[in-house]
């Protein structure tokens, strides 16, 4: 039996094109943004000693430890003054949370009950101001902790060996001038004395010895005749 239905085709719609098509304009940016140095202000030192580590700071009026941030932990030594200081930035915000002078004083000492930490006093600046702080830092592994204290120590004792041999230089010369200007004190007393005597001599001159005077008699008058 012969379908009285028409036929259906089936037509496919035109689809629009959807994909942006490269016309070759180009924009100009309204703002434009030039390149800015960043300086971290350690440009003038090189680095003896990098660790990642995550730091602690004691907090006298809490009594109680508090995390300062984790992040890398340098060692930074100025190329011309020789100074050493301890650095740490926190990961992803770069604050400081740690920058004081390595000094002779600096004692570190093992964390009680955890070998991976240890503890020292510094007189901080991160803040903007010095204050007196006691830190505590972990580290990832027993070796990087030992690897931190020692380079501390070694470094700590090595400037306090430089000012003991300086304290011992600066005694000597101040011995040395004072020897000298003794010395020169004494040599100043003769050439005085000496010329106190020129002096004396000149101004009171050798008395000379007076020459004798011939004696005069006088003539007798002759007596008149009586």
């Amino acid at each position: 039996m012969a379908s009285t239905e028409p036929e259906r085709r089936d037509e496919e719609p035109e689809v629009a094109a959807t994909e942006d098509e490269d016309t070759g304009a180009q924009v100009a940016p309204i703002v434009r943004l030039e390149e800015v140095a960043v300086t971290t202000g350690e440009e003038e030192e090189d680095v003896l000693l990098d660790l990642k580590a995550k730091l602690y700071r004691f907090d006298k009026d809490g009594n109680q430890w508090k995390e300062r941030g984790t992040g890398s932990v340098k060692l930074l030594k100025h190329k011309e003054t020789g100074k050493v200081r301890l650095v740490m930035r926190q990961a992803k915000t770069l604050k400081i949370c740690a920058n004081h002078l390595v000094i002779p004083s600096i004692k570190m000492q093992e964390h009680a009950g955890n070998d991976k930490s240890c503890v020292w006093h510094a007189t901080d600046f991160s803040d903007g101001e010095l204050k007196d702080e006691m830190f505590c830092i972990r580290f990832g592994s027993v070796e990087n902790c030992k690897k931190f204290m020692e380079t501390v120590e070694s470094i700590a004792e090595s400037f306090g060996n430089n000012e003991e041999r300086e304290s011992n230089e600066v005694t000597s010369a101040a011995g040395l001038l004072e020897k000298l200007s003794v010395t020169t004190e004494t040599e100043s007393e003769k050439v005085t004395e000496t010329e106190s005597e020129k002096v004396v001599t000149k101004e009171v001159p050798a008395a000379e010895p007076e020459e004798e005077k011939p004696e005069t008699k006088e003539k007798e008058e002759p007596s008149s005749a009586a």
